[in-house]
């Protein structure tokens, strides 16, 4: 379960000491239990570890897929914020909302890296050495998606699918991908194309060995 933290239980986060540090496998673990929680009312879900973006160049921690595409991204205590940055360019062009899990130490400076539209989830260790989130920020919608970006998560053969099916295919079968994603973002307008992925991703029965897949109700 995620909890809402208020402005005063930060402060007292910030002032005490450090008990126990959480890393990457202990959070990660936990936050695909709460994420089945808190979306176990959708009947069309797809959880999705380790989910690349912009053909590789950046892979968020984990992919929530049902009515829309949310990226979370874990940095724990004993994790680092310098590729933060980098990272974040890379899913603000591709999901519709993104929640950075963090640490209490990278708290402070993470807040001041990211754009005010993510959503902050605190992860920390309470008496029980069990992982404890509470929600800060709420995600909303992200204002810099961009289209090709988008296309970018489809397959060659997806895309190409898609396309043919629109009857826009012409001239563009035997060409780089890239040509592919750009035919695509200029035939669709971003909603609809944003929609088709969403149900490619659903559709697609193959993943990557290190990308399992965590479907919800089928």
């Amino acid at each position: 379960m995620i909890k809402y933290a208020t402005l005063e239980l930060l402060a007292k986060m910030k002032t005490q000491s450090t008990v126990t540090l959480t890393n990457d496998k202990i959070v990660r673990a936990a936050l695909k239990v709460a994420l089945r929680d808190h979306y176990a009312i959708d009947k069309q879900l797809r959880i999705i570890e380790e989910f690349s973006v912009e053909h590789g160049a950046a892979r968020v921690d984990i992919a929530v897929v049902n009515g829309r595409l949310h990226g979370y991204e874990i940095k724990s205590d004993r994790d680092t914020l310098w590729r933060l940055p980098e990272q974040m360019d890379s899913y603000n062009g591709v999901f519709d909302r993104v929640t950075l899990v963090v640490g209490k130490q990278h708290l402070f400076e993470a807040v001041n890296i990211i754009p005010d539209w993510w959503g902050i989830i605190i992860a920390k260790i309470d008496a029980s050495h069990s992982v404890v989130f509470n929600s800060i920020r709420e995600a909303r919608r992200n204002p810099a998606r961009n289209s090709v970006s988008i296309a970018r998560l489809l397959w060659r053969s997806e895309a190409l699918k898609i396309l043919e099916e629109a009857g826009r295919a012409d001239g563009v079968r035997s060409k780089p991908r890239e040509l592919i994603y750009e035919r695509l973002s200029s035939t669709f307008d971003q909603h609809r194309l944003a929609l088709m992925v969403r149900n490619a991703l659903f559709l697609r029965g193959a993943w990557r060995s290190g990308a399992p897949l965590m479907p919800n109700g089928g």
